[in-house]
Order: structure tokens, then C-alpha cells, then sequence
């Protein structure tokens, strides 16, 4: 089960799995609020709190047999997109300027988001595509706010 969660349903044994998890993310973002659906951050904030811990238990199982912070892990990914959208208003082009904000802070890692690898099991895997997601939700807000975006 926490195989499944981690790679979210098997995304992570894919290659470039965590491109494609955030993506996948994102697109369901976008589809659940282009819905009609009324946006709403409270619960988006539990669901992205709950999500978070879920995933920090979930790389804490599987590293004992998958390793440190196994790329077949996605599910932070996941996390880090959602961070990365909580209360901006999505669009097409601000869920792909997330997308590509997002997933270069995660790949290049500056501004202390290495650092959080450091962390002691699930945390080390899941923090730094938080603080990735924070830096990403950060310029996407400044982005609307200026009118860029």
C-alpha cells in the first residue's frame, strides 16, 4: 500500500515520473476548478497538510528496501505542486508557469532547498519539494499580483 501512495499508483516507476506526477498533479487542478467548482483555500490547506504527512510516512516505508529518496518516490512531487498552486487562482498559463517554476527550484535546488535533504528520513524527501513549492507559490503570487501572470 505505501508502494502505491509513494509512486502514486505506480507514477514514480516511470521515467521522468516526477515531471509527470507534478504535471498530472496540476492538470487535476486545473480540471477540478475549471469545473465550476468555487475555490475555496481552507480545504486545499488540509488536503495539502494532510497530503504532506501522509507522504512523509509513506518515503519513511518504502526507504528501507527503495533507498534515500528513491526517484520511484513521486509523491512529494505531488506535494510540492500543490504547495506551489495553494491560493493562486489557476489558469492555464499560471499552471504552467507553476509546472516549470516548480520542477526547476526541485531539479537545480538553490536558496537552501538542498539543505532540507538533509532531514532525517520522510522529511528529507518531502521538505525540499515544499520549500521548492513555497519559492514556486511565492514568484506565481507576484506574477498575478503585477499582472505578468
Amino acid at each position: 500500500m505505501f508502494k502505491q501512495f509513494a509512486s502514486v499508483l505506480g507514477i514514480g516507476y516511470v521515467k521522468g515520473g516526477g515531471t509527470v506526477a507534478a504535471a498530472a498533479c496540476g492538470l487535476a487542478l486545473y480540471l477540478s476548478r475549471a469545473s465550476g467548482s468555487t475555490h475555496r483555500p481552507w480545504p486545499a490547506a488540509g488536503l495539502t497538510l494532510a497530503l504532506l504527512a501522509g507522504g512523509t510516512l509513506a518515503a519513511e516505508r518504502v526507504e528501507p528496501e527503495w533507498g534515500k529518496d528513491s526517484s520511484r518516490v513521486v509523491l512529494d512531487e505531488v506535494a510540492g505542486m500543490w504547495v506551489s498552486m495553494l491560493g493562486v487562482p489557476v489558469t492555464g498559463l499560471r499552471l504552467l508557469a507553476g509546472l516549470v517554476l516548480f520542477r526547476y527550484f526541485d531539479i537545480a535546488k538553490p536558496l537552501f532547498i538542498r539543505d532540507m535533504e538533509k532531514l532525517p528520513g520522510g522529511a528529507g524527501v518531502m521538505m525540499d519539494d515544499v520549500l521548492a513549492g513555497l519559492y514556486t507559490n511565492l514568484l506565481l503570487r507576484a506574477g498575478v499580483r503585477r499582472g505578468y501572470l
